[in-house]
C-alpha cells in the first residue's frame, strides 16, 4: 500500500472552470454522422432521422459544445453543400478520409440536433479550399435575423430565427501536410486575420479559435505559435490545441504517464501566447481551446482494410478498454488543473469515431468504458478548480520522470461548496492511502465523503453490445470528516470521485 497526502484549501485557487471544458466533436468522418447521430429508419429514429437513443446517452454524457464538421473534412467542405432541399444536395468525393459525402445533414440539421441534445454548436470554417468571403457568408447564413440574402435563405430553408454560433474555429490544422489547403504559418496567420476580421464584422458577438500547431511534436511547434499569433492577436479569443495518445507497444507505465506531456503543453502554448502579449504590448490574454483530445491506437489495421470511396465506412472505431478509461481520466485532471487557461475543450469524437458512445446500425447504442470519467466528471466538475497540495510517492517512466502514482483534481461546486476531488491511482498493483486534509475547505464535522469508483480487475475488458455494462462504476461506501480530516484507500488502476459535502446530485 502507497501512502499520499492531500491538502485543500479554499483560498487556494486555480480558476473558474468553463463549462465548455467538457466540450466534444463531431466531425463527417466515418460513422460520426451517418448511423451515429443520423439514422432515418431506425427504431428510435425521430422525424428528422436523428437516433432518440443516442441523444439521450449525448445529454447524460453533459457536453455543452460540440465542435462541428471538422477536422480534418472541414478543409475540402462547403458549407453551402449541406443547406436546401436534402434530395438536391451534391455527393462529393471527401478526400480527407477518401469517403463519400452524402450532405444529408449539414449545418442546419446540426444545429436542430444540438437543440435536441442540449448543447451549442461550435462550427469550423474552411480556410482550406476557401476562404474569408465564404466564411463570412456563413456567418451571416447562420446569425443574421434577416432581411439579408444569406439570413433569408436561412429563414427559406425551414430556420426563420439565427442559430446564434458564438464559437467558430478558423480552419483546422493547418500546419499538417496532410492537410487540403496546408499552409505555412505566415500563409495562415494572413488568411486567418483577414478572415476574423471579417467574420466579427459579420457578428461582434461571436468568439473565435485559431489553429495551433496539429500536435506538441509538429516540427513547426512552437513557431507556428508565435507567428499566427503576432498576425492575429488583436482579432482572436483563443488557440488550438490537438493531442492524441496511444500504447501500441503496451507500456503501461508510459501510456498513465501521457498526460504528463499534456499539461506541458499546455504550459508551452500558455507561454507563446504570453509572447505575443508582451510584444504587442496587449491587456488581453489569449485563452487555449484544446478543442481535439483522446485516447486513438486501437483501430489502425482495421482502418488499412477498408476500400476506398464508401459512404459512411467504418473508420476509427476504437474500442476502448479499462486502461484507456484511466488515461481519460488523467487527461481531464490535466484540464481541470489548468482551467484558467483552458477554456474550451472538445473529447474527440462523440459516437463511433474514436467515442465514448457506440452504436450498431439499426441495432442498439452503448456506453464505452471511457463514457464514465467523462460524464461524472462533467457532471461533478463544474466551479472552480482549486490549487493543489500533494505528497505522494513517483515512478520514472519511459516517456517521463517523477510521475506521480495518483494524479488528482479538484473542484469546488460554486453553489453548494461541495467538493469533488478526481483521483486515478497509476498503480497496476498497489492501493494507496490517501491521507485528506480538509481542514482549508471549513467544513462541519461529520460532512459525508461519497466514494464512486470505476475500476476492473480486468484492464482489458471493454464495453460492447452484448456487455454494455461490463465496465461501470461502483458506490463504494461513505467516508466523514473528523476534524478536517479522513482517510480513504483507493483501488489499483482505479478512477475515483470523492464528493465531499455533496449530497448525490449535483447543486
Amino acid at each position: 500500500m502507497k501512502n499520499a497526502r492531500l491538502s485543500l484549501d479554499s483560498a487556494r485557487v486555480v480558476g473558474s472552470v468553463d463549462d465548455r471544458l467538457f466540450g466534444s466533436f463531431l466531425e463527417h468522418l466515418g460513422r460520426a454522422v451517418y448511423t451515429g447521430i443520423h439514422e432515418p429508419g431506425h427504431p428510435a429514429a425521430d422525424a428528422q432521422g436523428f437516433r432518440k437513443d443516442v441523444l439521450a446517452l449525448v445529454r447524460e454524457l453533459g457536453v455543452p459544445v460540440v465542435r462541428y464538421p471538422g477536422g480534418n473534412f472541414v478543409s475540402g467542405y462547403d458549407w453551402r453543400d449541406g443547406i436546401g432541399p436534402v434530395e438536391k444536395r451534391p455527393r462529393r468525393l471527401e478526400q480527407a478520409w477518401t469517403s463519400v459525402e452524402p450532405n444529408r445533414v449539414g449545418i442546419d440539421e446540426f444545429a436542430d440536433w444540438c437543440r435536441k441534445a442540449g448543447t451549442a454548436p461550435m462550427l469550423a470554417v474552411n480556410l482550406g479550399t476557401l476562404g474569408p468571403d465564404e466564411a463570412r457568408q456563413e456567418v451571416e447564413y447562420c446569425n443574421h435575423p434577416g432581411g439579408t440574402a444569406w439570413s433569408d435563405l436561412r429563414r427559406a430553408n425551414g430556420h426563420p430565427d439565427p442559430h446564434g454560433v458564438k464559437l467558430w474555429c478558423l480552419g483546422n490544422e493547418m500546419d499538417g501536410p496532410w492537410q487540403i489547403g496546408h499552409k505555412t504559418a505566415e500563409e495562415y496567420g494572413r488568411i486567418a486575420c483577414e478572415t476574423a476580421k471579417t467574420m466579427k464584422w459579420a457578428d461582434p458577438s461571436i468568439e473565435l479559435v485559431a489553429c495551433g500547431s496539429s500536435g506538441r511534436g509538429m516540427a513547426t511547434f512552437p513557431d507556428w505559435e508565435r507567428i499566427v499569433l503576432e498576425h492575429t492577436y488583436e482579432h482572436v479569443d483563443y488557440i488550438s490545441l490537438h493531442t492524441y495518445y496511444g500504447n501500441p507497444k503496451g507500456d503501461v507505465g508510459a501510456f498513465l504517464a501521457e498526460s504528463v506531456g499534456m499539461e506541458r503543453f499546455i504550459r508551452e502554448v500558455g507561454a507563446a501566447c504570453d509572447f505575443v502579449k508582451a510584444k504587442k504590448r496587449g491587456t488581453k490574454d489569449v485563452k487555449l481551446s484544446f478543442d481535439e483530445w483522446n485516447v486513438w491506437f486501437h483501430s489502425g489495421e482495421q482502418d488499412r482494410k477498408l476500400e476506398r470511396w464508401q459512404e459512411a465506412p467504418p473508420l476509427l472505431e476504437d474500442v476502448y478498454d479499462m486502461t484507456d478509461a484511466l488515461v481519460v481520466g488523467t487527461m481531464l485532471n490535466a484540464l481541470l488543473r489548468n482551467a484558467d487557461r483552458v477554456k474550451v475543450a472538445c473529447l474527440a469524437q462523440l459516437v463511433n469515431v474514436i467515442a465514448p458512445i457506440m452504436t450498431r446500425a439499426g441495432g442498439p447504442s452503448w456506453r464505452q468504458t471511457t463514457f464514465w470519467p467523462f460524464a461524472l466528471a462533467s457532471r461533478y466538475g463544474r466551479g472552480t478548480s482549486l490549487g493543489l497540495a500533494l505528497d505522494g510517492p513517483t515512478y520514472d517512466a519511459t516517456n517521463h520522470a517523477d510521475v506521480p502514482w495518483l494524479d488528482v483534481s479538484a473542484v469546488r461546486d460554486d453553489a453548494t461548496g461541495a467538493v469533488s476531488v478526481f483521483a486515478v491511482n497509476r498503480s497496476l498493483d498497489e492501493g494507496i492511502e490517501l491521507a485528506l486534509d480538509l481542514r482549508g475547505l471549513a467544513l462541519a464535522d461529520g460532512t459525508p465523503i461519497e466514494r464512486t469508483e470505476l475500476r476492473s480487475d480486468d484492464l482489458s475488458a471493454v464495453n460492447d453490445e452484448a456487455h454494455p455494462d461490463r465496465v461501470a462504476p461502483a458506490t463504494l461506501p461513505s467516508e466523514r470528516l473528523d476534524g478536517g480530516r479522513a482517510t480513504v484507500r483507493l483501488a489499483p488502476a482505479s478512477w475515483n470521485l470523492l464528493r465531499i459535502g455533496g449530497t448525490g446530485e449535483k447543486g
